[in-house]
């Protein structure tokens, strides 16, 4: 199967990392619209041209490496509604559960954990090394950080960011759009888009100011 990357920056190189190591799957290239990037080469796959170009471009599936999530869901999005293959990108490394539920679209980097009856709707990335206890569900286009730890029945919005190091207790709901800051204790449901820091978490102002 052959896969393209969509955007060529940090993210999409750990995404491309993933796919060298999964089965029945090629990685043939990134698309970005940085000019500057077109005709190089990033971890020795080459830049093929804009995201507009996706349409010249023999292929099999897309993953979006793009780690902000408002682009990714944006992207996500608009490649679903022209029929596009929507492909996840699961580290060998990943502990994922049988008895768990991925959407489309997951992204998942080493030694991340997936425990029975999580629900990961589309378009989600779970990143280095974070803990997705039973029972949570996590919205579409969220990024769950590195070393992030969700105790169990816990529930996160669409297009949340929670952030590196953060642990959130058992039964715990944050809201749509959040912002945990890295190394937070979510002790308590989080109202959606606001921010939240410290230990407990605490808000510090809304998403947008």
């Amino acid at each position: 199967m052959k896969i393209v990357i969509v955007g060529a920056g940090g993210h999409a190189q750990v995404v491309a990392d993933i796919l060298f190591q999964m089965q029945a799957v090629e990685p043939i290239g990134y698309l970005d619209d940085r000019v500057e990037l077109l005709g190089s080469k990033v971890l020795g796959l080459p830049v093929l041209g804009t995201v507009a170009q996706l349409v010249d471009i023999e292929h099999d599936g897309v993953v979006i490496g793009i780690g902000n999530n408002q682009v990714r869901q944006k992207l996500f999005q608009k490649m679903s509604e022209a029929g596009e293959r929507m492909v996840s990108a699961i580290h060998p490394s990943a502990l994922v559960s049988p008895r768990s539920h991925l959407g489309r679209g997951i992204q998942m980097s080493a030694s991340a954990v997936i425990n029975p009856s999580a629900f990961i709707d589309d378009n989600v990335i779970i990143n280095t090394g974070a803990t997705i206890d039973h029972h949570n569900r996590i919205g579409a286009h969220t990024h769950i950080a590195p070393g992030v730890t969700l105790g169990g029945d816990v529930v996160v919005g669409k297009g949340v960011l929670v952030g590196i190091g953060s642990t959130v207790m058992p039964q715990t709901t944050i809201g749509d759009g959040v912002v945990v800051g890295a190394g937070a204790c979510v002790c308590n449901n989080i109202d959606p888009d606001c921010v939240v820091v410290g230990v407990p978490a605490r808000k510090i102002r809304g998403r947008n100011g």
